[in-house]
């Protein structure tokens, strides 16, 4: 049987591979917390709405592939990887991701990533 959390974990899972910026925010508790892998916290859906259209505008073809998925209770567990294309690079790297799941959306998002490749497309804009 399907808990609550894995059913709302594919989901934002979908939506964010669907790109789908209303059923992102749909699913995001208003007191939403994103915490990415270098620790930088971002606090609320509204805010978030408009990050998640910032980096869906950087990254046009951003993508999650879940590979394993485990929950107990309102947390769900998962990994994978993570890709897409920035000003032309393709670029992929492994990924896990932790959710909170409350009353049907989701009150946490927590990424687990080496985020290095991006970091050095993003550097190449600043030369």
């Amino acid at each position: 049987m399907q808990t609550e959390a894995v059913a709302v974990f594919q989901q934002f899972v979908a939506a964010i591979n669907g790109h789908d910026i209303e059923a992102l925010s749909d699913l995001m508790a208003p007191d939403h917390l994103f915490v990415d892998s270098a620790d930088n916290r971002m606090q609320g859906a509204q805010f978030m709405r408009t990050g998640w259209l910032g980096y869906f505008a950087m990254c046009p073809d951003y993508w999650i592939r879940v590979e394993n998925l485990l929950s107990e209770g309102e947390t769900a567990l998962a990994t994978g990887e993570a890709g897409g294309t920035i000003d032309g690079t393709a670029w992929k790297i492994p990924a896990a991701w932790q959710a909170v799941i409350k009353g049907g959306q989701v009150s946490e998002w927590r990424v687990f990533a080496d985020n290095q490749p991006v970091r050095e497309i993003l550097a190449r804009r600043k030369r």
